[in-house]
């Protein structure tokens, strides 16, 4: 057996719980105490400050990387994915978030190879891309009801996958490790919020200076801590280990996590619709990943 596939595989499942959480408390923030902007100051301006010592550390290797590469990276990984996923939390359930993001993701990696690398799609990874392309149709129609918005928010988490599988393939070729990875993405996103911090002052006063502290401690260390460093660093791991086709295996327990968990805490219910969804999509995604272990 190929000694990177455990570290790969338990890199997958440390990803794949972050990646859950970090759903939740932006589902569970977005719609009791703080916003978007909030959110995203603790998600971005913590890990960067966290992480100083690897972005001051790795400026040699970041002048060797792509620059292309350098920029996707921070858009595919960064800010703009971030806002994608707290606006749409807004507007939708956590388990539309956990099932239009994790299944859409196996999607547009492998769209994006193609289009990068030639890749094709064959075989059993193709009847997965296929199954979740059914469940996530399905599951469109079966979660529609008349005068809902929750489709603003699907649309805007697929667009976020599509960012997030465009930082699976630039990371591999960004010549980062994952802290220096994760660094990176951190602080440029930091920079890249400053100047949109006065939209607070001008809406109104910033909801992080009058929120109850439980819930800002919540989201500093959730956001800031767990999926800003822990999350990205792990999902780079993956990335390393098994390439970004297989590192989006981490998305198959995701949508079931999240569904769960926004059952338990948020008492979201599991209709129909979701459990027919996740019967197609999480086997879908495992197929699509092509992982064999033998």
């Amino acid at each position: 057996m190929d000694r990177n596939l455990p570290i790969g595989l338990f890199a997958v499942l440390a990803a794949a719980l972050v990646g859950s959480a970090w759903q939740l408390i932006s589902r569970h923030g977005v719609t009791t105490t703080l916003g978007p902007l909030d959110i995203a100051l603790l998600r971005y301006g913590i890990p960067a400050l966290l992480l100083c010592p690897f972005l001051f550390g790795q400026q040699r290797v970041a002048a060797k990387a792509p620059r292309m590469a350098l920029v996707l990276l921070v858009i595919g990984g960064g800010l703009p994915f971030g806002l994608l996923v707290l606006a749409g939390a807004q507007w939708a359930p956590a388990s539309h978030m956990g099932i239009f993001m994790a299944g859409s993701l196996p999607l547009f990696t492998a769209i994006g190879a193609r289009i990068h690398k030639g890749e094709k799609v064959q075989g059993v990874r193709l009847a997965g891309l296929c199954c979740i392309a059914i469940g996530m149709a399905l599951f469109a129609v079966g979660s529609f009801q008349p005068g809902s918005l929750s489709w603003r928010g699907d649309l805007l988490f697929l667009a976020a996958a599509m960012l997030w599988a465009v930082y699976s393939l630039a990371f591999g070729h960004c010549g980062l490790t994952p802290w220096q990875g994760a660094a990176f993405v951190n602080g440029w996103s930091t920079l890249l919020l400053l100047p949109l911090l006065p939209l607070l002052w001008f809406t109104g006063t910033p909801r992080l200076l009058g929120a109850p502290w439980p819930d800002v401690a919540l989201q500093a260390v959730g956001q800031g801590v767990v999926a800003g460093v822990l999350g990205l660093v792990a999902y780079a791991a993956a990335i390393s280990h098994l390439g970004a086709a297989r590192a989006s295996l981490s998305a198959a327990a995701v949508p079931v996590l999240t569904t769960l968990g926004a059952a338990s805490f948020m008492g979201e219910p599991i209709t129909a619709a979701v459990l027919l969804a996740l019967t197609l999509v999480v086997p879908g995604i495992v197929l699509a990943s092509g992982v064999r272990i033998r």
